[in-house]
This record gives structure tokens, sequence and C-alpha cells, in this order.
């Protein structure tokens, strides 16, 4: 609850191999008492069904640069400061055909801090 994710958005685009890459953008705050210098998170893609269709556990990015591209880093490069925000992308090569392309589930499952 100190390193709470919002303002997701998602969006796709085509990769050089001809497949397409999915994008899960965030926004996220140091609301604790000590330095992030890392968080991994769960994305539960889920099916028609409401089952899920693909879990995958990742290291949170952060946007370091949006001109003329956007740039991610680890945490660990700019770590989040209690009071600190900053933007996030996760990056998905590949996403289950059966996700019902709703927004995936996204939950913290570890901080690392200093």
């Amino acid at each position: 609850s100190n390193v709470p994710l919002t303002n997701l958005a998602m969006s796709e685009s085509a990769n050089l191999a001809g497949g397409k890459v999915t994008y899960l953008d965030g926004h996220i705050v140091n609301k604790g008492s000590r330095t992030v210098t890392g968080v991994t998170v769960q994305v539960l893609f889920r099916d028609p069904a409401h089952e899920v269709a693909q879990n995958e556990t990742r290291s949170l990015k952060l946007i370091r640069m949006r001109v003329p591209y956007i740039d991610i880093e680890p945490v660990s490069a700019a770590p989040l400061k209690p009071g600190d925000e900053n933007d996030f992308r996760l990056i998905f090569d590949a996403v289950s055909p059966d996700w019902d392309g709703a927004y995936p589930e996204l939950r913290v499952i570890r901080v690392e801090t200093k």
C-alpha cells in the first residue's frame, strides 16, 4: 500500500518481426518512509471466462525520458525516495491469444528498500 500503482494505460505496436508488442504504462508513488530500489509486480491477463490466461512476474521499469522515444530503466537506477513519484512501463512481447483484451490485474508482490 506504500507504493500504489495508478493511471494505468495500455497500448500496442508492431515489432520488426511482424508481431505485436503490448505496453502497460502507469504511475507509481513512494508513500513510505524508505527509499524504494526495486519493485516486482505480478500481471494477470484473463480470458473471457475470467480464468488466468497468462501470469507474468516482472520488475517494474521507470520511464527515464519520452522524447525522441520512450526509454526505460530499472528502479535501482533511479530509486524513489519517500514522496517521489514516476511513470513506469511494462513491455510484453507476447500476450496469450486467449486474453480477453481487458486491463490485466497488476499486483505489487515485492518492494526492495534501503
